[in-house]
């Protein structure tokens, strides 16, 4: 794996625009529950952050602002992924904003996708997601939906072994081109996968989750609320008695806690443009996981509901 001797120079960048942000974040270390990248080891946390939707609020300083007191909150609480798309508007540009004001955190691991027909166009498209959000390489590179997906990993692949890039991965969600993408998880070299997977919405479980066990590669899972719906039909309902034998103290503990307690499941990536939700989620990352048996009583308590 290249060394990371991209932190040495976001620090560098923080401090040469220190004039012009806030002071730089400083970490403080929480203990929080992290699993390994198969493929390297290297530990990440549980509980990351999307920013479909979320994030994408144009030239709105006070909502920019919001989304960094987010990222802020997150990286406090010992978060480091967050995960983004050309796809999903100013999403990119607004990271980027954030990063900067925040000093560029050395914890970040940064996680973004190739998104366009032309494959001969993905190199300058990944390069356009870098500048904006302000990072000398980004730690992960997915093909978002399998669009072009053969040329698109050729580049990604040479990016990897030129260094400039450090994990390779797909992406889908919502159930889509699963056949497809089990014959890409099979036949190529990843470091990662991601796909949706809730309480309710269990498929992956069928084919994903153990060939990505078989093969050593990480998993993502994106629309853990199914973009709110869930938790807000969730909360309309009474949190079980025994929830904190789950570790769990709210819903949005509750069903996180569930995914990224699959064995298969390195990390979450909940999209939130709220402090307090941030806050919610990241819990989720404390205390203990479910047992095999506990998952199976979250799953009839709610499927009961």
């Amino acid at each position: 794996m290249p060394d990371r001797s991209t932190i040495s120079r976001r620090t560098a960048l923080g401090l040469l625009a220190a004039p012009l942000i806030r002071p730089a974040l400083r970490i403080q270390p929480q203990s929080i529950i992290t699993k390994p990248i198969p493929s390297t080891g290297e530990a990440l946390p549980v509980i990351g952050i999307g920013s479909w939707i979320t994030f994408n609020v144009g030239n709105d300083r006070e909502a920019r602002n919001a989304c960094t007191e987010v990222m802020r909150n997150f990286f406090e609480l010992g978060g480091k992924m967050i995960d983004s798309s050309p796809m999903y508007g100013s999403a990119q540009e607004v990271i980027g904003y954030g990063l900067n004001r925040l000093g560029n955190p050395d914890a970040l691991f940064s996680a973004d996708k190739v998104w366009i027909t032309s494959t001969a166009r993905g190199a300058s498209q990944i390069e356009n997601s870098r500048e904006l959000w302000g990072v000398p390489q980004f730690d992960l590179m997915q093909v978002h939906n399998l669009r072009s997906w053969e040329g698109h990993l050729e580049t990604l692949h040479a990016m990897k072994a030129s260094g400039s890039l450090r994990y390779v991965g797909i992406t889908t969600s919502e159930g889509r081109r699963h056949s497809l993408f089990e014959e890409v998880m099979q036949t190529q070299p990843l470091d990662f996968i991601q796909v949706s997977y809730n309480i309710l919405n269990r498929r992956v479980e069928e084919r994903i989750l153990p060939i990505a066990q078989e093969r050593g590669i990480a998993v993502i899972i994106n629309r853990p609320f199914q973009q709110g719906n869930l938790i807000r039909r969730m909360k309309r309902q009474r949190l079980p008695d025994w929830a904190s034998e789950a570790g769990a103290t709210n819903w949005a503990e509750f069903l996180l806690k569930f995914i990224v307690s699959h064995p298969a499941v390195t990390c979450a990536i909940p999209a939130t443009s709220q402090v307090r939700h941030v806050k919610e989620n990241m819990a989720a990352a404390t205390g203990e996981l479910p047992t095999e048996a506990m998952r199976q009583r979250m799953i009839d308590y709610v499927e009961a509901l």
